[in-house]
C-alpha cells in the first residue's frame, strides 16, 4: 500500500497537460460582476478572459478556454456548483483566496491542508457571486 503522502499516479495526473475536465460552464445572475470576480481570482492561477459572445465569456489558459459564464435565464431555483481551479502552487492558492476577499467573497475555507484528501491536498474555499463554492487547490508540499 502506499502512503497517503503519494497517491498512486498523482505526479502524473497534475503535471500532465491533458485535464480531466475539458471545459465546464455556469449560469450567473450578473454577468458583469461575475466577469469581474474570475477576472480577478483567475489572473493569480495565470487564467483570463480568451473569448467573448456578449454576455458570454470563456476563461482559462492560453490558447483555450475551459471555464465559461453565461447569463441565467431560468426561474427562481438556483443549484450550487463547486469548481476547482488547478494552482501550481501553494503561493497560488493564496493569491486566489486574496484576490476572491477582496472581491467580497463569502470565505468557505482559508487556505489550509486537507489531509483528508491527501497528505499535501492545500486548498482554499470561497463563493463566488452567485453562491458557486469555487476553489483553488495545489497537490503538491509547500515549496
Amino acid at each position: 500500500m502506499r502512503p497517503r503522502d503519494s497517491p498512486p499516479g498523482l505526479d502524473r495526473l497534475v503535471q500532465h497537460n491533458d485535464p480531466m475536465i475539458d471545459h465546464l460552464g455556469i449560469q450567473v445572475s450578473d454577468a458583469a460582476a461575475s466577469a469581474a470576480f474570475y477576472d480577478a481570482v483567475l489572473a493569480p492561477l495565470g487564467g483570463s478572459r480568451l473569448m467573448q459572445y456578449g454576455d458570454v465569456i470563456g476563461f482559462g489558459r492560453s490558447p483555450k478556454p475551459d471555464f465559461w459564464i453565461n447569463p441565467y435565464g431560468g426561474g427562481p431555483e438556483f443549484r450550487e456548483s463547486h469548481i476547482c481551479f488547478q494552482a501550481e502552487s501553494r503561493d497560488q492558492v493564496r493569491a486566489f483566496f486574496e484576490a476572491a476577499v477582496a472581491q467580497g467573497a463569502e470565505v468557505l475555507h482559508e487556505p489550509r491542508v486537507f489531509p483528508e484528501y491527501h497528505d499535501h491536498y492545500y486548498g482554499a474555499f470561497v463563493r463566488d457571486p452567485d453562491g458557486h463554492n469555487v476553489e483553488a487547490c495545489c497537490h503538491f508540499p509547500e515549496a
